[in-house]
């Protein structure tokens, strides 16, 4: 089966099942602490393309260096847009120390660049957000829900997850563990 067709299949479950597979008013939990591991035990975070609204092609690897918040998101999924005034003020307090991303789930039909970038401004949010139009994010990740949260170290480690609408307060707790001690 094709690349193609393998994300379009994963983008229709989506669209068929809204954006609630997950009990999004009980997301999966971040946990307390990152248990100890050594560099050997790290998982490099899967590289993908998005692209801003100008078009302009942008990796996951460019980010290296600093930690990454990594949302996938929807204009239509309801967890997803209750949660955002909670990343834009996360971003505005860490966008010097983090970068944000924002990847909106764009597959043309359910979702286009108008519908999503109109919620953006309409709404007035300022943190940096990005279109997974080829849907190459949503299926290295194998995304099968939204609002999901990855949260990756400055070396490119993923470091924990939350599935389904973060509270401030496990997103605070997902930022405290990428953040340089």
């Amino acid at each position: 089966m094709n690349r193609a067709l393998i994300s379009l299949l994963i983008l229709s479950a989506l669209l068929l099942t809204g954006c609630t597979l997950a009990n999004t008013s009980n997301p999966t939990t971040i946990p307390e602490t990152v248990p100890e591991t050594s560099t050997d035990e790290s998982f490099a975070a899967p590289d993908f393309t998005v692209y801003d609204l100008d078009g302009n092609s942008y990796k996951l690897s460019d980010f290296l260096g600093k930690p990454v918040v990594l949302n996938f998101w929807a204009s239509w999924c309801g967890p997803c847009k209750a949660e955002m005034p909670d990343f834009e003020d996360a971003y505005k307090e860490y966008q010097d120390e983090i970068h944000f991303l924002m990847v909106n789930l764009t597959d043309g039909t359910g979702e286009t660049l108008e519908s999503a970038s109109s919620f953006i401004a309409g709404q007035g949010y300022t943190f940096p957000v990005y279109y997974d139009t080829t849907s190459s994010a949503a299926y290295t990740y194998g995304i099968s829900s939204i609002p999901t949260t990855i949260f990756i170290d400055k070396q490119g480690n993923l470091v924990t997850y939350g599935q389904g609408m973060l509270s401030a307060d496990l997103l605070a707790k997902g930022i405290e563990m990428i953040l340089p001690q």
